[in-house]
C-alpha cells in the first residue's frame, strides 16, 4: 500500500499542504470506492477552517490543476497522522495524481446541485432524465458521500421507480463509462437476476455458445447479497480483472470472456452503487433492471437472455411478480435497442451442489469434464439456457438449440473453449480447495426433503465467509424429493476462519434451512 501524507502549513492567503510518503505507518485504503481524507484533531487547519468529521472537503493543486473531493475523517493518534499532515486514501491519492511534496489547497466542498433531485425523490416525486444524469454524474465524480448515495438508493427503493425512470437511470449509467463496440450484428449475453444459490450457469453457457462461434463477452458484477457471483467464481480459475484493451483482445481471439465489469470501466457507477447496496441488502426491481441492462449495453450486447428464477424463497416469489419484472425488462430493452428474451425458471431450491466460489467452480468443471458425479440439475439448466441463446443465431432453427448445445458439451468442445478462455485471461496457479474447517449438518428425522430455504442457505454460506473467502460455503448432499434417514448429512459447511465457522454453524443449528416430511409409503 502507498504511504500517503500531506504536510500542512498556513500561508497568508490560502490553506496549503505538501504531501509526502515517509512514515512506517500508513492509512490503508479500506474505503472501497470512496475518497477519504484524514486530519489530526489538533491540526490548525481543521480548527481554523471549521471542518467537521464526515464533511466533504475539496483538495486542489496550488496551481489550480488537479482537484479531488473527499469525506473528512478525524484522527487523534500522532502515530497515524501528525497535526501538520493530511492523509488520503489510495483512491483519492491516485485521482489527485500529484508527485510528493506538491503544494495543495484545502477548502469546504460545495454541495452537488443534484442533491436537490435526491430530496425530491425522497419526497416521492418522479425525476426526469437530466436529473438522473446529474445524480449519476456527481456520484461518478465522487461528489456524494456514502450517506448521500444510500439516501438516493433507499429513496428509489422505498418510493419506487416508474418504468420511464428505470429507462432514464439506465441511460444515465451507460453514459458514465466506456461502451464497447464489437462491430458485429450479433453480440449475445445472458444474465440471471439471482436469488438462487449455486446457479452458476453462465460459466457453462459462455464456453458452449463461444464454441458454436457466437460472440459472448460476458462481464459480471461481484456478489451483492449472494455467497458468490459469476466474477467471484470465475476468479477461482482465472484472472477476471481485465482492462478494456486486454478484454477486447481476448474476446476477438476466443469469441468470449468471463470478466468482472468493474475493471473494464463499463457503467462504473454501478459498482459504486453496489458497494453501498451490499451492506444494506438493497436490490429493488427498478435499480436491478437499470444495473443489469446498463452493464449489458455498455458491454456492446445486441441480444440478451434474462433468467428469472421463481420460488418461495427466491428473489422473485410469484409468477405474477416475475411477469411484471419481465415487462419492465422488455420495456427498457425496447427503448435502448437491446433485443431481449426473458424466461421464468424454477427457483424453489439451490442449483448444483456447491454454494460459494470454490465449490461452485468445482461443479462447473465437473460438468465441462462430463464427470459422472457432475450435478445434473445445473447441467440441464445450462443446456436449456444455452439452447435459447443459440437460437438467436438466424442459422439455428427454433427448437434445435438444445441439441446443438448438448452436442458441444458432450463432445468436449465446451471444455476446450473454457480452457482457452482461462489461459487467455490468465489462469490461477495451484488448486483452490474448500475451507479446511468443515462440519456436516445432519437430518433431525427420517423422511423426504420437502423444502430448501434459498435465503437461509445463502445466509449460512455468507456467514461461513463466502464470497470474500473463496473456499468458504456450503456443499449440498440432498435435494427436494430425496429420502433421508435421521443422522444423514444434509450438507457440509466449509470455512477458513474460526469465527466465521462458529457463526455459520450456530446459524445452521438454529435453522438448517431444510424441511423434512413423512416418507412415502411403498405400494405393494
Amino acid at each position: 500500500k502507498k504511504k500517503i501524507f500531506l504536510m500542512i502549513r498556513r500561508t497568508p492567503r490560502s490553506t496549503r499542504c505538501t504531501h509526502r510518503r515517509q512514515r512506517q505507518m500508513c492509512i490503508r485504503d479500506s474505503t472501497y470506492r470512496e475518497n477519504v481524507a484524514y486530519l489530526h484533531r489538533d491540526c490548525p487547519v481543521y480548527r481554523s477552517e471549521g471542518f467537521q468529521a464526515l464533511s466533504k472537503i475539496e483538495i486542489h493543486e496550488a496551481a489550480d490543476g488537479s482537484t479531488v473531493i473527499a469525506v473528512l475523517n478525524v484522527v487523534d493518534d500522532e502515530g497515524i497522522l501528525a497535526p501538520h499532515e493530511l492523509g488520503l486514501s489510495e483512491q483519492a491519492f491516485a485521482q489527485l495524481n500529484l508527485p510528493d511534496r506538491t503544494d495543495v489547497r484545502v477548502e469546504h466542498a460545495r454541495p452537488p446541485d443534484s442533491l436537490k433531485a435526491v430530496h425530491r425523490k425522497i419526497a416521492g416525486e418522479r425525476l426526469l432524465l437530466d436529473e438522473y444524469r446529474g445524480i449519476i454524474r456527481d456520484i461518478t465524480g465522487n461528489r456524494y458521500s456514502r450517506i448521500e448515495i444510500a439516501a438516493f438508493l433507499v429513496s428509489c427503493s422505498e418510493t419506487g421507480l416508474e418504468r420511464d425512470e428505470v429507462l432514464y437511470l439506465t441511460r444515465a449509467m451507460v453514459e458514465t463509462g466506456k461502451r464497447l463496440d464489437w462491430s458485429e450484428p450479433l453480440v449475445v449475453d445472458k444474465h440471471c437476476i439471482g436469488g438462487v444459490p449455486g446457479n452458476r450457469t453462465s460459466m457453462l453457457i459462455v464456453p458452449i455458445v463461444a464454441a458454436h462461434g457466437m460472440l459472448i463477452p460476458k462481464t459480471s458484477s461481484r456478489a451483492i447479497t449472494s455467497p458468490a457471483g459469476t466474477a467471484d467464481t470465475m476468479g477461482v480459475l482465472a484472472n477476471v480483472e481485465l482492462l478494456p484493451d486486454h478484454l477486447h483482445r481476448i474476446v476477438r481471439r476466443e469469441r468470449a470472456c468471463l470478466a468482472w465489469g468493474g475493471k473494464a470501466r463499463l457503467a462504473p457507477v454501478d459498482d459504486v452503487l453496489i458497494s453501498v447496496e451490499r451492506p444494506l441488502s438493497l436490490d429493488s426491481p427498478g435499480q436491478m433492471v437499470a444495473s443489469i441492462l446498463a452493464k449489458k449495453l455498455a458491454a456492446g450486447s445486441t441480444h440478451l437472455l434474462i433468467d428469472i428464477p421463481v420460488g418461495p424463497t427466491a428473489k422473485v416469489r410469484s409468477r405474477s411478480a416475475a411477469l411484471r419484472l419481465r415487462k419492465l425488462f422488455e420495456y427498457t430493452g425496447d427503448h435502448t435497442g437491446l433485443q431481449l428474451e426473458v424466461i421464468i425458471t424454477d427457483g424453489r431450491q439451490p442449483i448444483g451442489r456447491g454454494i460459494g466460489p470454490v465449490l461452485e467452480a468445482r461443479d462447473v468443471m465437473l460438468i465441462l469434464n462430463n464427470h459422472p458425479d457432475a450435478p445434473a440439475d445445473l447441467r440441464e439448466k445450462a443446456l436449456q439456457l444455452s439452447g435459447r441463446i443459440l437460437e438467436f443465431d438466424p442459422d439455428v432453427r427454433g427448437g434445435q438449440g438444445y441439441v446443438i448445445a448438448r452436442d458441444i458439451l458432450y463432445s468436449g468442445r465446451a471444455l476446450a473453449k473454457m480452457e482457452a478462455i482461462i489461459q487467455a485471461q490468465g489462469d490461477k496457479p495451484g488448486t483452490a480447495a474448500p475451507g479446511y474447517l468443515r462440519k456436516p449438518v445432519l437430518a433431525g428425522s427420517s423422511g423426504n426433503i420437502t423444502h430448501i430455504d434459498n435465503l437461509q442457505m445463502a445466509h449460512i454460506a455468507r456467514l461461513a465467509g463466502a464470497p470474500l473467502d473463496p473456499g468458504a460455503g456450503v456443499d449440498l448432499h440432498r435435494k427436494i424429493g430425496e429420502p433421508v434417514s435421521q443422522g444423514d448429512p444434509l450438507y457440509t459447511i466449509h470455512a477458513e476462519f474460526e469465527a466465521d465457522f462458529r457463526f455459520s454453524c450456530e446459524a445452521a443449528a438454529r435453522d438448517s434451512g431444510y424441511r423434512i416430511g413423512a416418507a412415502e409409503r411403498s405400494r405393494e
